[in-house]
């Protein structure tokens, strides 16, 4: 993933998240939940966990073996000083949980219109960023190679490609788990039944 719009996806997705976990978020802000819930909510942790274990990851993988590829041509990589790019995908990563936490009181409150406002601004962002460099995300090349017109390959037929490829297997997994997760915990509660009547 380009490093250009993954804070702006890792955003959205935190949003997406919050949303999904609204029943869970709302059981959460009662007080029979007790005080802990309202600081941490698990929501959060698990959009955290995400970002920890999944998006950040491919984020740095993209950053630290594909660099020119997801500057989008724009920067020669080699010379972009590697606390750069550690900062760079640690935003990305941090802004999963960021969202979920930006999101969380429309998402409590469920405010739909609210949650689609959050994530349609950072979402138009990055459709705009990645209509405008479509025709760079589809060669694999250097820096050198991209502006001098030599060496760009398909990137259908790169490694990079496949790395690609590689990368959305483990980010839809890891977004499933995710999703699967939250959506499980934040089923609404149903009233228990009472015990068999008299007779």
């Amino acid at each position: 993933m380009p490093i250009l719009f993954a804070p702006l996806l890792g955003f959205l997705l935190g949003v997406i998240l919050a949303w999904i976990a609204r029943e869970e978020l709302t059981r959460d802000a009662s007080p029979a939940r007790g005080p802990w819930s309202l600081v941490v909510p698990r929501p959060i942790v698990v959009s955290a966990a995400l970002a920890c274990f999944v998006y950040a990851p491919v984020v740095g993988y993209f950053v630290a073996f594909h660099g020119d590829w997801s500057y989008l041509y724009l920067y020669p990589h080699s010379r972009i000083p590697s606390a750069v790019d550690l900062a760079l995908v640690l935003v990305a990563g941090a802004a999963v949980p960021l969202g979920t936490r930006a999101a969380e009181p429309a998402a409590r409150a469920k405010k739909l219109g609210v949650i689609m406002w959050l994530g349609a601004v950072p979402g138009a962002i990055a459709a705009g960023v990645f209509a405008w460099g479509s025709r760079r995300l589809s060669v694999s090349a250097t820096y050198a190679g991209f502006h001098g017109g030599f060496g760009a390959t398909p990137i259908s037929a790169s490694a990079l490609g496949r790395g690609v490829l590689f990368m959305l297997i483990v980010g839809a997994l890891g977004v499933a788990w995710t999703v699967r997760s939250l959506a499980r915990t934040s089923r609404p509660e149903r009233p228990r039944r009472g015990g068999r009547a008299a007779g």
